[in-house]
């Protein structure tokens, strides 16, 4: 290569000075639900830089009782969403192209509380329970897993859950359905007892949850935008799980000004107790992971209850390409 002028170097070098840097890509995240702990990891990817360190432009859009996100990334017009295992084999179900690339929740916080004095010791116990506060969706989908599973559960246990504990508090031979995260805080606090807590996961009920759902035309087109935001959003939760945490926290107060410091303890402790992010597949491939053993695990049982299809092709709602790298592993304190 022959040798530039001094003139002409310094002029390349100038033009390399006032270049721009290559814009993040613009990327919207829907949730299934108002700005929480359990959203942490993304808030916190956002609020440290990891999502910009990975060339990415993060925009959190929130669920909540009139939102639509699932139906805004059917439509295009958000690029990732919040899912759960269902979900994603009703979408091959119905055919639509939908694909999970990450699972952030090993264990779906879902649970069954019950009084502390009750006689409810196991989960087993809980078909003692006269009454079980629910939601038409748990009725159809863990319940009939529990009265296929357990003896002594039966329809007429049955009321629908208002997400109001107020019943629940009045009924000392009642059970309620509710997240680990959330329910036994607002029962503490206004009935000042702690509720016996039995999550669904550890009695065998154990769907993924807090999935990463994507279109398959995005994965096919731009696997790289995959690859960086499952990454980067991994990274965000290792730190917001062992590193400081406290920007995140407030990002997600801006979003939700209801939130409350005592709320969000409460939540990143009930995760780390009940080691919802980083037991099973995440626990060997990090946080994210999923494998095909699983999801044939849980699909199993489903199609044995006919809560699902029988002979649904599941590995259309699911690819592994993009998780069990170990990513952020190094982040993670004992």
């Amino acid at each position: 290569m022959p040798n530039l002028p001094v003139s002409a170097f310094l002029l390349s070098l100038a033009l390399l000075a006032t270049t721009p840097s290559l814009a993040a890509d613009k990327v919207t995240f829907g949730t299934n639900w108002l700005a929480q702990a359990e959203h942490g990891g993304y808030y916190q990817a956002i609020a440290d830089g990891t999502y910009a360190k990975y060339g990415l432009d993060v925009s959190i859009r929130q669920g909540g009782p009139q939102a639509a996100n699932r139906n805004l990334l059917i439509a295009g017009q958000i690029d990732f969403y919040m899912g759960g295992t269902l979900g994603s084999f009703d979408a091959v179900a119905q055919g639509i192209p939908l694909v999970t690339v990450a699972a952030i929740f090993q264990k779906d916080p879902q649970g069954i509380l019950a009084h502390p004095d009750a006689g409810i010791e196991t989960f087993e116990d809980l078909a003692k329970a006269k009454t079980i506060f629910m939601g038409k969706e748990g009725f159809t989908t863990y319940f009939t897993w529990m009265k296929a599973n357990f003896k002594g559960f039966s329809d007429e246990q049955f009321k629908p859950y208002q997400f109001n504990p107020g019943p629940f508090l009045a009924d000392k031979a009642s059970a309620q359905q509710g997240y680990i995260t959330s329910e036994p805080f607002e029962i503490e606090r206004q009935a000042g007892f702690k509720p016996k807590v039995f999550l669904l996961a550890d009695a065998g009920y154990d769907p993924y949850s807090t999935t990463i759902e994507t279109q398959t035309a995005l994965v096919e087109k731009n696997p790289d935008l995959v690859q960086r935001f499952v990454d980067a959003t991994a990274i965000g939760w290792y730190n917001y799980m062992h590193a400081d945490n406290k920007a995140a926290n407030a990002l997600i107060k801006t979003d939700n000004p209801e939130m409350t410091d005592e709320q969000l303890a409460f939540s990143l402790a009930k995760m780390k107790e009940f080691d919802v992010l980083e037991s099973g597949d995440a626990k060997e491939g990090g946080i994210g992971c999923m494998t095909d053993a699983h999801y044939k695990d849980f699909y199993d049982k489903m199609a044995a209850i006919d809560v699902v299809k029988k002979d649904l092709d599941i590995k259309k709602s699911y690819t592994l390409q993009f998780t069990c790298k170990k990513v952020g592993m190094d982040l993670k304190k004992s």
